[in-house]
């Protein structure tokens, strides 16, 4: 056994040191450090990886030892550029100053993708006009009182990507690192508590990806406008306190919508969402997580997939999507189906493809799939996800369903049944 071990070794210490220290950057770096007992030849590669990842998932002793760890990682870390910075010590109470440094020590190492989470974080000046930095995450867990700040004027020529949770209103420090970022193209911002009437202008060009998430209102209602003439790709989500502006929004935009209720002293959660939903109506995709049943929706012309997780007025929302052409729905809850008055015009020219899957099979169900192949003639695959049936149950909905008349003589139903087994769903 010794003889094979030597071997191995050997074999990987012959490695190139640039080779080595791709393998080692694979692995978190408590791991990587590690390594230097193995070999005279093992002693240093560590020191050459090009990412560092630190995080307190296996605690150390203390707070005073983790410091040291990272502290001596990045004294003897040799190479000329971190390609990558994982910092998430979200149990540990580190100093801020030591934080500082540590990312101060991470610019000057010419960073290029830098992931910061924390329960205490103070920024140093140098990070805000990095040369190298291409994507930024800047988040800390703690309570709204521990606020990472912005205080120093931002030039950041080549970020690409960020990602900023902020615990206040965003305007003081989020939006003065956004308007620092010329070549931005993916932005996600959360805001953990918003409770003033400020606007937000999402004035970015270059963006291509926006995810914007608020997590507790209050009642003041503010004004998010959109000027984003690149976007391809939007999420809004969290609670719905605001009127949306969207100004110059491309019609070939994917957006992902998932609201919670909330009413405003002002105007009704209905408002909102009506005046929302005017403003996307020109995207070619739509996901929505919960559609609000009593409120008018306005015509989607453009949209050509539709993914809806439950069923809140699924035949209004097919009414006004006149060129749909693929249709996802997951069902979580129960539902009543409500045959729209006229068959949608999508059923009749455009819908080739649906996908349903239910974790409880209901008798609504199988109403919505009877209409559904009743009238789209131009169908061409409907798949069903079933979750935990018993096999008799399985079989009496299948045949069920291979009964019910077809409106296109090109429909092929297909069925996929999951069961629970070790804690995950699987195909049976």
């Amino acid at each position: 056994m010794s003889s094979i071990s030597e071997n191995v070794d050997d074999r990987l210490s012959r490695l190139p040191e640039d080779i080595l220290s791709h393998i080692l950057s694979l692995m978190p770096t408590k791991y990587a450090v590690r390594t230097s007992v193995l070999s005279k030849r093992w002693r240093y590669s560590w020191m050459f990886v090009t990412n560092l990842d630190f995080d307190d998932i296996h605690p150390y002793h203390d707070e005073k030892a983790l410091s040291k760890i990272v502290d001596r990682v990045l004294k003897f870390c040799k190479t000329s550029k971190l390609r990558s910075v994982r910092l998430h010590l979200c149990d540990k109470v580190v100093s801020k100053s030591s934080v500082s440094s540590w990312i101060d020590k991470m610019v000057r190492l010419n960073v290029c993708e830098l992931d910061v989470q924390l329960v205490l974080l103070e920024l140093p000046f140098r990070l805000f006009t990095c040369k190298t930095l291409t994507k930024l995450r800047i988040d800390v867990s703690a309570d709204k009182y521990s606020v990472w700040e912005c205080r120093y004027p931002v030039n950041l020529p080549c970020l690409k990507t960020l990602d900023v949770v902020v615990y206040t209103n965003p305007f003081d420090n989020a939006f003065r690192l956004i308007r620092g970022c010329p070549m931005l193209e993916s932005l996600s911002l959360e805001v953990i508590w918003c409770a003033h009437n400020g606007d937000y202008v999402f004035n970015i060009p270059t963006l291509k990806r926006l995810k914007l998430t608020n997590i507790t209102c209050g009642y003041a209602v503010n004004y998010v406008v959109l000027r984003v003439p690149n976007l391809e790709y939007l999420y809004v989500g969290g609670m719905l306190g605001s009127w949306y502006v969207m100004e110059d929004l491309p019609s070939s935009v994917e957006a992902s919508v998932s609201f919670d209720c909330l009413v405003s002293s002002e105007c009704t959660i209905l408002d909102l969402w009506g005046q929302f939903l005017k403003g996307i109506n020109g995207v070619k995709s739509l996901s929505v997580k919960k559609l609000l049943s009593s409120s008018p929706l306005p015509m989607f012309p453009n949209t050509k997939r539709l993914d809806l997780k439950d069923l809140w007025d699924s035949g209004k929302i097919l009414e006004s999507c006149p060129a749909l052409e693929h249709l996802c729905i997951e069902k979580v809850v129960n539902y009543l189906w409500i045959k729209p008055k006229l068959v949608p015009a999508c059923l009749l020219t455009n819908l080739t493809t649906i996908k349903f899957s239910t974790r409880k099979w209901q008798k609504c169900d199988m109403e919505f799939l009877e209409y559904m192949l009743g009238n789209a003639e131009v169908l061409k695959t409907v798949t069903i996800t079933l979750e935990n049936l018993c096999i008799e149950e399985e079989s009496r909905v299948c045949e069920e369903l291979i009964e019910l008349s077809r409106a296109s003589s090109r429909c092929e139903i297909r069925f996929t049944v999951m069961t629970v087994k070790d804690g995950r769903l699987q195909h049976r």
